[in-house]
């Protein structure tokens, strides 16, 4: 009767090392890294560096979205 419910799904090698190396850093340092690329983006908008404002207000969305895996994948963990 013993039923498994959680589907068998292995990461590939690649998914595997990047879990591994991630999983060292502290998942704050995702958060100050955005932080502070809000703030460098601000600065330049500020001083008329409007394009590449731009540029680094793309970033923090992408730093934060990896801060949020790295820590689904220490609160989950990992095959």
């Amino acid at each position: 009767m013993g039923v498994n419910l959680k589907p068998e799904h292995r990461e590939g090698p690649v998914a595997r090392a990047i879990e591994e190396q991630t999983a060292k850093l502290p998942s704050d340092i995702f958060l100050w890294v955005g932080i502070g690329f809000m703030a460098v983006s601000a600065a330049l908008q500020i001083a008329g560096r409007k394009k590449e404002s731009n540029f680094i207000a793309h970033w923090p969305t992408n730093i934060l979205l990896m801060g949020l895996y790295n820590k689904l994948v220490k609160l989950q963990g990992h095959d």
